[in-house]
């Protein structure tokens, strides 16, 4: 009897869960087509077929292929890494509110942007393979360095202890930012300001190519690696009789994110707040067995950051709002529903 019920239970589970992919990956094609009509000139979705068929006007083919389907592409994918590397962070710091900005990684990544900037600008093609090797220069000092400091011979690193490392560290780099913000000449400037807000300036075919091989590389790394994520969540003392060695899986996992965080954030600029509310969301719907909660983690992501590109290129049509400030008008609320709560689900 009980193993029969303990069955449809887990039968229900599995049907609720893959009914919970669906319905996101619906969300995604939704949020996907209405991205492709929304902007200063309107195309149909009939037009949008036709000129997908090539038989719209030279201005429709334009508008769609060099514009706009790039930007919701990057879009979805800088929310997809950005998810996915929230994803790692809680589970290997065991605190459901931690992001890989909270540890400083996206800070390290954007520091090297600007000096970047700084120092010769980020036009060109080789900028655009450039970037994001030196965001992951920037964001792996800043993530081995908050590693080092959380770090205690005998004791590992306390989940607590990285995190408050994380924040120190991080605000140490945005005071750096800032003093090198206002060295910067007026089109620099205008660049790097973007930057901080978030700006997706990087919105061509050639940044959708490297971005889309790096995520197809990192993503089902991650995914391969999700039975350990789900050992380690369950602490240390566990991970180690399991046969886990704990501090080199860390090590790895932490590795992965900030690959992610940095190539996200070299074309994305500081979107906040993407690494924690999609990860928290995916965990209140399916879980956290990240065999799940790691696909679905990655398409609310995705919608989330699309969602608000979109919203940002709508609201005061001919100029836009970052996609950055847009996350965090969304994702601010949300962030503070969670303090208030006593009891924050993991």
């Amino acid at each position: 009897m009980t193993s029969g019920i303990i069955s449809k239970y887990k039968k229900y589970i599995y049907y609720r869960n893959i009914s919970i992919i669906i319905v996101t990956s619906v969300l995604m094609i939704i949020c996907f087509l209405i991205s492709l009509n929304t902007g200063y000139s309107k195309l149909s979705v009939r037009e949008i077929f036709y000129i997908m068929l090539g038989k719209g006007s030279q201005n429709q083919k334009l508008i769609l292929f060099q514009y706009r389907l790039p930007r919701i592409i990057i879009s979805a994918l800088i929310g997809a890494g950005l998810s996915l590397s929230g994803c790692i962070i809680q589970g290997i710091s065991g605190n459901p509110l931690s992001d890989p900005g909270l540890l400083g990684i996206n800070s390290g990544a954007g520091l090297m942007v600007i000096l970047y900037a700084l120092l010769s600008g980020v036009s060109g093609t080789f900028s655009i393979f450039l970037l994001p090797f030196l965001a992951l220069v920037g964001a792996g000092v800043a993530a081995i360095t908050v590693y080092l400091l959380a770090y205690k011979k005998h004791e590992g690193i306390s989940n607590s202890r990285l995190i408050l490392t994380g924040i120190a560290v991080q605000s140490g780099l945005f005071a750096l930012t800032v003093l090198l913000i206002v060295t910067l000449d007026d089109m620099k400037f205008s660049i790097v300001a973007g930057w901080q807000a978030g700006q997706i300036w990087g919105a061509n075919w050639s940044y959708v190519l490297v971005l889309l091989l790096w995520m197809s590389i990192l993503i089902p790394l991650v995914i391969l690696k999700s039975k350990t994520l789900d050992i380690l969540i369950m602490g240390d003392e566990i991970a180690t009789s399991l046969g886990v060695n704990v501090e080199k899986e860390r090590r790895k996992l932490l590795a992965v994110s900030v690959m992610l965080s940095a190539c996200c954030v070299a074309v994305g600029g500081n979107i906040s707040f993407v690494g924690l509310i999609s990860p928290h969301l995916s965990r209140r719907l399916v879980g956290s067995k990240n065999h799940i909660l790691l696909p679905v983690s990655v398409l609310i992501g995705a919608v989330l950051v699309c969602m608000a590109d979109t919203i940002g290129r709508t609201v005061i049509q001919p100029s836009s709002i970052p996609t950055g400030i847009m996350v965090a008008i969304i994702g601010a609320p949300y962030f503070i529903y969670l303090l208030t709560r006593k009891n924050i689900s993991s």
